[in-house]
């Protein structure tokens, strides 16, 4: 800087420049830092000068003037004593490098309670709370008698009850329990160490309390899953901040009690852009998207959090389209999207399988920095995964330096819906050495990659391994991918046997995989038991019913599946009619089974009669039993002609250059005649071809498919 440049030793009794201290001083008091700095050149001030100046560095949060000046001392040979020295180490501490902090520490051959608690403060609030500990230990050991702030800086670092109620011992032998700034601290460590009962005795005995002690105890109960108790201290509280109003919206909020926030948010006598925020996370987060938007679109002001939290809502209700519409109208506002941002729409484009435009969100990640974060990097995993392109998602996982456990479990998953279990058995092994801990995720992406590839054996080996080598108890979903692993096998009768020794209850996703096992082997009998208990779990779910009808219908049982048609007209329930779409160009095209309303519909069924006459001529016979209507085969190799899946992989071939790849998704699972259809036009097209269902993605190349036919 122009206006303090490096010096070198001088005596303050040669100089001839006169130095006015008082005149620095006055400046400082002025805010004028630059000012103050500036009369330094070339002399050696007195100490009341440089409390001044590194004080008024504190106040402009300026560590690197800080640092100038302690060169300046350096150099002029001032030795500054200990109230200059504890100033700089307060600064340090606060502001600047730590490492520098510790340095100035170290050499102070006296240290005050103020540079103790300058240290242990920064060590506390920077992530060290092991050396904060240490720092007070040392503390301990010399003359230095501890005080309220000493306590109220190192509760932050007590993470452990242990370490907590030994300094709380302490705290209690210095008579400062009483202190509102150390209660406050027992009380929020309390209830973070899970001991609501011991805050709430600290918070009782506090002569005094101010509005962040009741709101801490407020906050820990809402943590600590007593909300009820929460909500009665609220409404005890004798004076309220709009901080506590804002928790108390989000306790409202994530328990339901949605009537509650919104008066309390009408009644707010001010509102700031976290009020605003936290009522719309609270409504998507329940479903009421309307809502949400609504206040949204009210907001007297609008920061990257609101625009990410209205995205993210979008996204939790599968509004997929709705987001990348927003996010598109946030960067056109001139609002920067960051890690959150990014975090919240990935899902959109993985859930619609858009990779081109998936590929151009992933460039602005790389421009912005924020590849390298691990949410980020997660998310891109799943989208390239969820978008057919695994090898892309590799390319991503391998790039990443710091992995998590979510970013290794995005990358088991994506290779368990590709069916590639041998690859997420090798990647779980690779995750043990790294030092990441597998948690019940990671093991519902091995079960299902298993599952996918047909590894029986090898999934009874690590579903056994998750209770005996991990001590993680197996809930419903890996119950659940169990029941599919060995349905899928044809082994329906072990299924059957192992739902019967389940210890806890089956849910309607245990008792569905065996149904659509059922499904798969046409067992009628097993399917039966199967539907009814899904029946009477969740009687509104139309794809029981739909699955039932099938089994029934593909054994020729008419009647049986009359039954269940009309069970789903007393109860007003509808199949889910089957869609499929592709990206081309970055536009998304739907296609609904037997659509006709795209203006190359001539073209599109053209296609697939020229193709039928093909796979006829090659032997091919429709397989009818997945067209479920009591009509002649004829009329329902017809119906298998207008197949959503189908329709979209015509319309892309028709509309992309030779020999690229395909990529479509289907709201359904792909049925067994459109899979040997486009194994076919793989062949005959010389094109991959990547289908994404409910269950997996198929690869189809060459008249082969990845899937081996398991599936």
């Amino acid at each position: 800087m122009p206006f303090l440049k490096a010096e070198v030793a001088h005596d303050s009794g040669n100089s001839k420049k006169p130095f006015m201290g008082a005149e620095a001083v006055w400046l400082c008091k002025q805010g004028r830092l630059k000012e103050a700095l500036s009369m330094l050149q070339g002399i050696r001030a007195d100490s009341n000068t440089y409390v001044s100046i590194l004080m008024q560095c504190i106040k402009k949060k300026a560590p690197a003037e800080g640092k100038l000046v302690e060169t300046h001392m350096r150099n002029v040979g001032f030795e500054p004593d200990i109230s200059v020295v504890t100033i700089l180490v307060r600064l340090y501490a606060k502001y600047g490098n730590l490492a520098d902090a510790r340095r100035v520490f170290d050499k102070m051959p006296v240290k005050n309670v103020v540079s103790w608690t300058a240290m242990i403060a920064a060590c506390a609030k920077r992530g060290y709370p092991a050396e904060a500990l240490k720092l007070y230990h040392e503390m301990q050991q010399t003359d230095v008698v501890p005080n309220h702030y000493i306590f109220a800086s190192v509760l932050p670092a007590c993470a452990d009850l242990e370490t907590l109620k030994r300094v709380h011992e302490d705290i209690i032998r210095a008579n400062a329990e009483c202190n509102v700034f150390v209660g406050t601290g027992l009380v929020d460590m309390y209830s973070k160490c899970g001991k609501i009962e011991d805050a709430r005795l600290v918070f009782d005995r506090m002569p005094d309390r101010n509005v962040v002690t009741w709101t801490v105890m407020i906050a820990g109960y809402a943590q600590n899953g007593s909300v009820e108790e929460a909500m009665r201290l609220f409404e005890k509280m004798p004076s309220r901040d709009l901080a506590v109003c804002n928790i108390m919206i989000e306790v409202y909020m994530q328990n339901g009690y949605i009537d509650q926030a919104v008066k309390l948010f009408g009644e707010m006598p001010e509102r700031d852009v976290i009020s605003w925020t936290t009522m719309i996370v609270g409504y998507g987060q329940n479903g009421q998207i309307d809502k949400a938007l609504e206040l949204f679109e009210k907001m007297p002001r609008r920061d990257v959090v609101s625009w990410s939290a209205m995205i993210a809502g979008y996204v939790q209700n599968g509004y997929f389209e709705e987001a990348m519409e927003l996010f598109g109208q946030m960067q056109k506002t001139g609002v920067r999207p960051n890690v959150v941002t990014f975090s919240g729409i990935l899902p959109a484009y993985a859930n619609l399988a858009v990779l081109q435009q998936g590929k151009e969100v992933h460039e602005d990640i790389i421009r912005r920095g924020y590849h390298v974060d691990v949410f980020v990097g997660s998310g891109l995993v799943d989208m390239y995964a969820k978008c057919g392109t695994i090898t892309d998602a590799r390319k991503v996982f391998d790039t990443m330096h710091r992995r998590n456990v979510v970013l290794w479990n995005a990358m088991i998953v994506g290779y368990a819906m590709h069916g590639c279990g041998k690859e997420a058995i090798q990647l779980f092994e690779q995750m043990q050495p790294s030092g990441t801990k597998p948690d019940h995720i990671t093991f519902v992406g091995v079960l299902s990659a298993c599952c996918h590839a047909g590894l029986v054996e090898d999934g009874w080996q690590y579903f056994d391994r998750m209770s005996q080598d991990y001590h993680i108890v197996p809930q419903l979903e890996h119950y659940g991918c169990m029941v599919d692993l060995l349905g899928r096998a044809g082994r329906l009768d072990d299924a059957q046997d192992f739902i019967s020794k389940m210890p806890i209850k089956p849910d309607a996703s245990v008792w569905g995989s065996m149904l659509a096992a059922c499904r798969m082997h046409n067992n009628i009998k097993i399917g039966e038991l199967a539907a009814e208990q899904l029946f009477h779990l969740d009687s509104n779910n139309s794809v029981s019913y739909v699955l039932l009808s099938n089994i029934y219908a593909a054994a020729g049982k008419w009647d049986g599946k009359e039954k269940i048609r009309k069970m789903m007209g007393d109860r007003n329930l509808k199949k889910m009619p089957g869609r499929s779409w592709i990206e081309i160009n970055n536009k998304v095209y739907n296609f609904l089974v037997g659509d006709s309303s795209h203006s190359q519909t001539e073209e599109i069924y053209a296609l697939l009669e020229r193709l039928a006459g093909q796979m006829k001529e090659e032997g091919y016979v429709p397989d009818t039993n997945f067209v479920l209507h009591d009509v002649g085969e004829e009329q329902k190799a017809h119906a298998l002609h207008c197949h959503s899946e189908k329709l979209a992989v015509a319309f892309g071939i028709i509309n992309t250059p030779p020999r690229t790849p395909i990529r479509v998704v289907k709201n359904l699972r792909v049925c067994g005649d459109c899979h040997s259809v486009i194994k076919f036009i793989s062949k005959v097209y010389e094109r991959e071809i990547i289908l994404r269902d409910t269950k997996r993605f198929h690869h189809f190349k060459d008249g082969q498919c990845s899937c081996r036919e398991f599936w």
